[in-house]
């Protein structure tokens, strides 16, 4: 993922209560008109509830660089 992406989530979830299940992030930021890409990050994350908008930023899978198959989760 990158700074932008980051950017897009935190904008996505800016104003939800912590904490939010899976369920809540995507319904958050469905409702407040998030684009695709950040929806579709944001369905990617394990089902679970989340502390806090950089534990979400911290879960979603990271993009694939170069010819890499696949993602790679942050940690």
């Amino acid at each position: 993922m990158t700074k932008r992406d980051e950017a897009r989530i935190d904008k996505a979830l800016q104003g939800l209560e912590f904490p939010a299940t899976h369920e809540q992030l995507i319904e958050f930021a469905t409702d407040r008109g998030a684009g695709t890409e950040t929806v579709t990050a944001l369905r990617a994350l394990p089902a679970g509830r989340y502390a806090n908008k950089e534990e979400v930023i911290e879960a979603v899978p990271q993009e694939p660089e170069g010819d890499a198959p696949g993602g790679t989760a942050r940690g």
